[in-house]
């Protein structure tokens, strides 16, 4: 930090498990992410390359070396995922995680009908092969989950071997843990948190308000994904108390 403030909160120390930031590249260019790393490395945690945008983002290998280089995790979006699996192409994907030298992967269901069993069989093989985010919830607005099966999926995912579970929200935050509007479904995560540790779950949160939400419930280690590269360094005043929308909330007054 540049200077010296009294009453910050504890921030976990990096490479961390707890208070994650999970940033969505949805196509930057060579430039902007070395601009990126210049100002919010030390913040960031993982990289997500946003659903399959992989597929068309031109110097591919060099963007994946960059992030590595500043030992930051990358990993492709869940749609690529599941767009490899419905063409029946699993271990082509597998082959794919290995030619860009990937640590980690997304196993997703939120475009594909999936069968749980055949879900956490994917999860199964590629714990063999990387780390795996799991990540619960439709992408389909119209798709209420209750619940009850939020819990089941996410206990049965972290069981075959996921290392995180991801709460879906999209890139807008619009479905899933959120209601159309954007506001938060509370009763849906503070029923989830009864049954699933806290630092198993990455709470996808690309508004500002959804992140002050998390915060204020959970601290400044909140799990926090989907997040915008220019808004980790904002996200990172929000987890400390330095933006008006928590600056009361680590005060000793």
């Amino acid at each position: 930090m540049n200077y010296t403030l009294t009453q910050i909160p504890d921030r976990d120390a990096k490479p961390r498990q707890n208070g994650l930031t999970m940033v969505m590249d949805k196509g930057m260019s060579l430039r902007e992410v070395e601009d990126f790393l210049s100002t919010s490395a030390d913040h960031a945690d993982i990289i997500k390359l946003g659903w399959a945008t992989s597929f068309v983002t031109p110097n591919l290998k060099e963007k994946i070396e960059l992030y590595q280089r500043a030992n930051l995790p990358v990993y492709f979006g869940g749609t690529l995922f599941e767009a490899f699996v419905v063409r029946k192409q699993f271990d082509d994907y597998r082959r794919l995680l290995d030619k860009y030298q990937l640590q980690h992967a997304e196993v997703s269901d939120g475009s594909l009908e999936m069968h749980q069993d055949d879900k956490c069989e994917y999860i199964r093989q590629l714990a063999t092969q990387v780390t795996v985010l799991s990540e619960v919830g439709s992408k389909d607005e119209a798709k209420i989950i209750p619940p009850y099966k939020w819990i089941q999926l996410m206990k049965a995912e972290l069981q075959a071997g996921a290392w995180k579970v991801i709460g879906e929200a999209r890139e807008g935050g619009t479905v899933g843990l959120f209601r159309s509007s954007g506001e938060v479904r509370q009763g849906l995560v503070e029923e989830i948190l009864t049954q699933i540790p806290v630092d198993k779950i990455i709470w996808e949160a690309p508004q500002k308000e959804q992140q002050v939400w998390f915060v204020k419930l959970l601290g400044a280690n909140a799990n926090l994904g989907n997040i915008a590269p220019h808004e980790v360094i904002p996200l990172e005043t929000i987890r400390l108390g330095l933006r008006g929308d928590t600056f009361s909330l680590f005060l000793d007054n």
